[in-house]
């Protein structure tokens, strides 16, 4: 008879091998710093394994953010990675690469500047940080002729439209501007410039007009505003400006709106942010503002500094930043040229176009979003009585689309809506695949008894509203105050989901 034996594993095998090693067996910490060392294998191991229930940056398709850059991109924003940018003395050649983004963009946006002639402006951390600076430096232009005119300086305001993205209500909250919102209505989901001038006053330190809206992708009418403004300012001796969130579109309207006029074309345009990790086409981390000329940035923003090695002129909220984005944009600038940013911009709207169609095609959609603005698709359901816009979003997960759903902001409440955002990366056969998917779960959500009517918190709601009154008046508004009370009721169950997704 012949007897084999089992020999046990060698104990280097043993310690080498992450899934035969103790670190598997027990929980990754949560609240305090383990007090041993684990090998890297093991750490890359379970924090990668952890990351594997993150959704996949390519189907969320509720970000703007860029999610795909060129292999050599990657390999330039690697080796750049360890540099920090306010370092401007030890890397000079990283300091020349964001003073020639800001040119470049200038010159794109229509800044009045010479041949050869220096841009002002600054690379930010994103959008928030730009509108931030641009915001800081209206206030202190403002304060400043004030202060010369002998009048009270301590209550300054913005005008804004209720779509605008949070950012600017950190900055109206942080630094204690009031924030005048231009309510919405149902059917328009931008600023109405007459009603944004109307609201202006001697205390008004800018008007904010946004170039594609968070909400709709819809581009606000920044030519009739300065007209509307110009108007005002001479009628009242006021001076107020506009400053353009293009954090969306600054990247768009140049390659496939050139005929549009709402940057430094028109007169009371002074500053101007753009999102470089948007259709700027870099990875996240990356916002640009640009000011009409130095007269429009306080010198006593700026800030210089010696204790890096030279005098550095700095005018930034935060201080030490990776330069690895600076280099992508530069990268991007130089890679595609206007051609290049062209061509993928039509794409982009090209794709959203079909979209588009497909959506509307199913016959349940209404489409909210206009053609003319940032390539997105935002729409809500004909009929949301058997169901929700919600309830429709957590469907799609399960083929892996992240599709937002939210409501309107104030007095559009009401409306609730999905929201697809095109980027470069979303291409036509992605287009057709979701439309596919979306005619899936509606063909799901049909055969299911409905969710919303019969809930019984719901349906208290709906008496609420209808009662004991039969009177026709009532029941000719029913339906529409149960509809509206219903789109409240689901903004309460997934009251984790925010609109102003950027």
């Amino acid at each position: 008879m012949v007897l084999t034996t089992t020999n046990p594993a060698p104990k280097q095998f043993v310690e080498s091998s992450t899934f035969a090693s103790r670190y598997v067996r027990q929980p990754l910490p949560r609240f305090q710093m383990p007090e041993n060392s684990m090998p890297k294998e093991a750490a890359y191991q379970v924090i990668t394994d952890e990351l594997m229930l993150d959704g996949n940056p390519r189907l969320n398709l509720a970000s703007f953010v860029t999610t795909w850059m060129e292999p050599e991109c990657d390999k330039l924003m690697m080796a750049s990675i360890n540099k920090n940018y306010v370092d401007m003395d030890e890397y000079p050649v990283t300091t020349e690469l964001q003073n020639r983004c800001v040119n470049m963009i200038a010159n794109l946006f229509n800044a009045p500047i010479g041949s050869g002639e220096a841009a002002v402006g600054v690379g930010t951390v994103g959008s928030s940080e730009a509108i931030m600076l641009a915001g800081l430096a209206f206030k202190r232009k403002w304060q400043q002729k004030m202060k010369s005119q002998g009048k009270p300086y301590d209550k300054p305001n913005i005008v804004t439209g209720a779509n605008v993205q949070v950012c600017w209500e950190k900055f109206a909250r942080y630094f204690e501007v009031e924030l005048k919102e231009v309510k919405l209505k149902e059917g328009y989901y931008v600023m109405d410039p007459v009603k944004a001038v109307e609201m202006v006053d001697e205390n008004t330190i800018c008007v904010a007009a946004i170039l594609g809206s968070t909400l709709t992708g819809e581009f606000e009418n920044v030519k009739l505003l300065n007209e509307l403004l110009t108007k005002k300012n001479k009628e009242t001796g006021w001076d107020t400006p506009i400053h353009v969130d293009a954090a969306s579109g600054g990247f768009i309207a140049p390659f496939v709106y050139p005929k549009i006029e709402w940057d430094f074309r028109l007169p009371l345009v002074k500053s101007i942010n753009v999102s470089g990790h948007k259709y700027g086409l870099v990875y996240a981390g990356i916002g640009w503002v640009v000011w009409r000329s130095k007269e429009d940035l306080p010198d006593d923003l700026v800030f210089h500094i010696n204790y890096l090695g030279s005098d550095q002129p700095t005018f930034t909220l935060n201080f030490s930043k990776g330069s690895s984005q600076i280099i992508a944009q530069y990268y991007q600038l130089i890679r595609l040229g206007f051609e290049g940013y062209k061509s993928i911009m039509e794409n982009c709207t090209g794709n959203a176009r079909i979209l588009k169609e497909g959506i509307e095609k199913t016959g349940r959609f209404e489409v909210v979003s206009k053609d003319v603005g940032v390539p997105l698709v935002a729409f809500a359901l004909k009929d949301s009585t058997k169901y929700t816009v919600f309830q429709i979003s957590d469907a799609l997960r399960k083929f892996g689309w992240i599709v937002p759903a939210y409501t309107m902001p104030a007095d559009a409440e009401h409306i609730a809506v999905l929201r697809v955002v095109v980027r470069e990366d979303f291409s036509c056969s992605l287009a057709e695949r979701l439309i596919s998917h979306i005619q899936e779960v509606l063909k799901e959500l049909d055969s299911l008894p409905s969710r919303i009517m019969k809930d019984s918190h719901v349906v208290t709601v709906a008496k609420e509203v209808v009662g004991e009154n039969k009177d026709a008046e009532a029941a000719k508004m029913g339906d529409r105050k149960i509809q509206e009370k219903v789109t409240k009721q689901w903004r309460h169950f997934v009251k984790t989901k925010k609109t102003g997704v950027c």
